[in-house]
């Protein structure tokens, strides 16, 4: 399973970035996809995730009402719109698929990293 992620950077609290994660058209239809973000120090944490064959979503409560997930059924490609950023949110973001249920948050492939810095 193949997942390209990209997008991070660094931006000032308050501001926004939007990640995406370009994948096959197989994973794309047969696997909730999502987020996980890991800052320096601490565990892997669950950010977000969806089913695009059925739109259907779920967010952790750290990012729910600023973060929206999304998916592009032309480009087999899943977006993170990251708004209100805050200085928590720093971490490294790695894209995820999955092969259960959505909402098990449970992931089986992992893509590489992009950084997202939130700093004044």
């Amino acid at each position: 399973v193949q997942l390209q992620a990209f997008g991070g950077g660094f931006v000032q609290p308050g501001g926004y970035l939007r990640l995406s994660c370009a994948t096959s058209v197989r994973t794309f239809n047969n696997y909730f996809m999502g987020w996980v973000r890991q800052a320096p120090g601490k565990e892997r944490e669950f950010v977000a995730a969806i089913r695009p064959s059925t739109s259907n979503a779920d967010y952790a409560d750290s990012v729910k009402g600023r973060f929206t997930i999304s998916g592009d059924n032309a480009k087999n490609t899943i977006y993170l719109q990251m708004n209100s950023l805050k200085p928590e949110d720093t971490a490294a973001y790695y894209c995820a698929a999955g092969t259960g249920s959505i909402w098990s948050r449970r992931f089986n492939y992992w893509g590489q990293g992009t950084k997202v810095t939130v700093s004044s």
